[in-house]
């Protein structure tokens, strides 16, 4: 998507930006009884405003701004890609409070989930037809930091026909947090 309502509009991103900083504010809180009330109803309010405004998944912004971080998903931690070529990926992320599993780690759900937005994008660029993950593999090798920032590298391992093997690196200063391996096979035409 490259146009439409929104599109290229500055209320969008810092939009995402707020429903971020509210995942943050939700996983850090314990508050009194009635200030979560208020704020269950403030959220629903929101909510039933913006429902008014549903679109099918071909015309949302959400996940198709490619000029955002995470693409402007409010779940997708917000990776900055710095360097990309047809081979390689290098960037940076910052996991913050809403991803923390305990013990100031991030949760092992969420690596993943990082690496797929890095990775996949690697693995999409320069292709003829849509892409599809075969699989993702991660290996925890160090505890990976909430509300640090961390260097994600990936490259394209090989290619075999309609296959890519793409692998990437997470790092907390020169610390290998995780390691992953995922594989993207182009679709025919009959999977289309």
């Amino acid at each position: 998507m490259t146009s439409g309502p929104g599109f290229g509009s500055s209320e969008f991103p810092a939009m995402i930006q707020a429903v971020r900083d509210l995942q943050d504010a939700v996983a850090g809180l314990a508050a009194p009884q009635h200030v979560l009330a208020e704020a269950t109803q403030a959220i629903i309010d929101v909510s039933q405003r913006l429902d008014d405004y549903a679109v099918a998944e071909q015309e949302q912004l959400s996940g198709k701004r490619l000029d955002l971080p995470g693409r402007g998903q409010a779940m997708s931690p917000p990776i900055h890609i710095d360097e990309r070529d047809d081979r390689s990926h290098r960037g940076r992320l910052t996991f913050s409070r809403f991803y923390l599993g305990n013990d100031g780690a991030v949760h092992a759900g969420a690596i993943p989930l990082a690496f797929t937005e890095v990775l996949f994008w690697l693995a999409v660029s320069g292709a003829t037809a849509p892409t599809r993950t075969a699989y993702l593999k991660v290996d925890y090798v160090h505890v990976t930091p909430i509300e640090h920032e961390l260097r994600v590298e990936a490259w394209l391992e090989r290619e075999e026909g309609r296959k890519r093997i793409v692998r990437g690196t997470m790092h907390a200063g020169e610390q290998l947090c995780a390691r992953a391996e995922g594989l993207y096979i182009r679709l025919q035409p009959a999977q289309l």
